[in-house]
């Protein structure tokens, strides 16, 4: 009985020192990660994985994910946006000491460009609209001395690190190409994205578009 209540005490405490520690290394790494230029505010950071004393003790992270909620970029709003660092090291003592060199293997992030974003960049006369798996433009651009009408598709492409609207499948109209070039449009983040990431991926969704970033061997400093 004795062994018994002796192991629930040492369990007990080892919970309480997990608490702790976790605790400390999820709010250094907040306020690392909130002083990305850039950024407001300090998001939610949460440590993956159990248990975490065995990743505090080797100083190792294999996961550690992030929330960064609504923020705006270079003027450019972008919702719920949030990643996660993987392969994160940050020795335990010199996180408590506030002094930890914290690097990341790799950092992802995503968030969403809302549909009153992409309308705000389209060119003059131009409205942009779709169901969520495409996006549609139509309206009126002038070419020469005439007004055109017109209907097409867009196709959402990462282009010069870029999100690119281009305009595709352009009918009923006798100078598609010239129309092509008059209605497709960048959306732009004018400077780099938190962390440096680059832009991989983007796609048509209800909200608007969502797009992916990617960095590697990336310092996390506070």
């Amino acid at each position: 009985m004795r062994k018994v209540i002796v192991f629930l005490i040492a369990l007990v405490v080892l919970l309480i020192i997990d608490r702790v520690a976790v605790a400390n290394v999820e709010r250094d790494l907040a306020n690392r990660i909130a002083a990305t230029p850039g950024l407001s505010g300090t998001p939610a950071v949460s440590i993956e994985g159990i248990p975490f004393l065995t990743q505090a003790v080797s100083g190792r992270y294999p996961e550690v994910r992030f929330n960064l909620g609504t923020f705006s970029y270079g003027g450019v709003p972008v919702r719920n946006l949030r990643g996660a660092a993987y392969d994160v090291t940050a020795p335990l003592a010199d996180v408590l000491r506030n002094q930890a060199r914290v690097q990341a293997g790799r950092v992802s992030i995503s968030g969403t460009l809302t549909r009153t974003t992409i309308d705000e960049y389209a060119p003059s006369g131009v409205k942009i609209g779709g169901n969520g798996r495409r996006l549609t433009a139509s309206g009126e651009v002038t070419i020469g001395a005439d007004k055109v009408k017109f209907n097409a598709e867009m196709r959402v492409e990462v282009a010069d690190g870029r999100i690119k609207l281009q305009a595709d499948k352009i009918q009923g109209v006798p100078v598609p190409d010239q129309i092509a070039q008059l209605i497709s449009y960048p959306i732009p983040f004018k400077g780099d994205l938190p962390f440096d990431v680059k832009l991989t991926r983007v796609k048509s969704v209800p909200e608007g578009l969502e797009f992916s970033a990617e960095a590697f061997d990336v310092p996390i400093r506070g």
